[in-house]
């Protein structure tokens, strides 16, 4: 024995808010020569990928594929329905909320951003206070963040949807679910959510190079009002081609295209309720054993509120700076890679679990005893009992 404790071998786990875990199914549908991209299989293909993606985001209406990651999507997004001068409205929650913002605003676009700090939800009334200034509808659009991927706040689409009718205010409502779908409820109809962007690295379980802009008949009509949009970014070819080559606005991703329909397979056999349900029960997990470690006064869940939490990540800060050691020692001693801390002030102090997407009950164990096992070698203050109430979650 040498006293070292290096336990690394084996397979690594990527515990991290996306890129998420690629289940084996999908990595085999990729792993084949490149297909022919003008007849056959993959051509054949789309019609039903494109459908079962609007079964998961729970829509009747568009969908538009873009070789690209979550910023393509939102500039994809805000390209199609806003021109240059006019208005949206961001209430934010996180650093993805001000991201967003930002894309708009170099577009041309202004933008009204209401703050709420990198560990609050939105204050209905605060941005209600907003919208009845707006007596003359400049605010074209709200740009609404489902889960803020670096805070892990879980934000109230509906809520926001019944402010805005309430109000009788005609902004569209636009969401950002890239950290969400599949992941956490989402209802994109029944919310009554008019455009929303989302990504292929998260709930969606597949290697990051594809996002997704879905749209209903009042993004539609805007979109058909616009003077003007850029050939690439022009949802209509994608979301109605008359041509295969034009889902993409060129060639296709080929090898994506086979992993989103595996990963599409899984999702569907388990059932959308299913994987919300999963992705619950896994998350109260994980909140469990951090709220038991929490009594120990050095580490601290970003958000308090059980209600407003994701159910894909959670952000969490450790006293004294010691968030990069604790994720440096998980992984150079154990194979286990915790998220960075994005967009807090002390970004030291701060991580993030991923648990999203391909994810069952010893996945998340064997995490939470990664992170107790690193505590113990730092001599981090924490609660006792944390592996046990996650147990107990899991088993009840």
């Amino acid at each position: 024995m040498t006293g070292s404790n290096f336990l690394a071998q084996g397979r690594d786990y990527l515990a991290i808010p996306g890129p998420s875990v690629i289940p084996d199914a999908v990595l085999q549908a990729m792993h084949r020569p490149s297909p022919n991209i003008y007849a056959g299989e993959l051509v054949e293909m789309m019609p039903g990928l494109t459908a079962d993606l609007r079964r998961v985001a729970r829509t009747r209406h568009e969908v538009a594929i873009y070789i690209a990651n979550g910023h393509g999507a939102w500039e994809a997004a805000l390209s199609n329905v806003l021109a240059p001068g006019e208005t949206v409205l961001v209430p934010a929650s996180g650093l993805f909320s001000h991201g967003w913002a930002e894309m708009a605003e170099r577009l041309g676009v202004k933008v009204e951003l209401i703050d709420f700090g990198p560990s609050n939800p939105w204050d209905m009334d605060r941005i209600a206070q907003a919208l009845r200034a707006d007596a003359d509808h400049r605010i074209k659009a709200v740009l609404a963040v489902h889960v803020d991927t670096s805070s892990s706040i879980r934000n109230d689409i509906p809520a926001l949807r019944a402010l805005l009718d309430d109000l009788n205010h005609p902004a569209l409502l636009m969401a950002d679910c890239i950290a969400s779908l599949g992941c956490d409820r989402f209802e994109m109809d029944d919310w009554g959510v008019d455009v929303m962007v989302t990504a292929c690295q998260k709930g969606l379980m597949t290697p990051a190079g594809m996002s997704f802009v879905f749209f209903n008949d009042r993004a539609k009509g805007k979109r058909a009002a616009m003077p003007r949009v850029s050939g690439y970014w022009d949802w209509q070819p994608r979301s109605q081609p008359d041509w295969f080559y034009q889902y993409f606005g060129g060639t296709a991703p080929t090898h994506h295209l086979y992993g989103l329909r595996a990963a599409l397979d899984l999702i569907h056999a388990e059932g959308i309720e299913q994987v919300w349900a999963r992705h619950a029960r896994l998350a109260q997990a994980v909140w469990a054993a951090c709220e038991a470690w929490a009594e120990g006064g050095a580490l601290h869940l970003n958000v308090g509120d059980r209600a407003h939490r994701s159910h894909a990540v959670t952000a969490l800060r450790l006293t004294e700076g010691r968030g990069t050691p604790l994720r440096s020692y998980t992984e150079r001693h154990l194979g286990l890679t915790l998220g960075i801390g994005l967009g807090m002030a002390d970004e030291d102090s701060c991580f993030r679990l991923g648990h999203m997407g391909h994810l069952n009950g010893h996945m998340v164990m064997g995490m939470l005893g990664g992170i107790e096992t690193a505590m113990a070698a730092l001599e981090i203050p924490r609660g006792s009992g944390a592996l046990e109430a996650a147990a107990a979650v899991l088993a009840g």
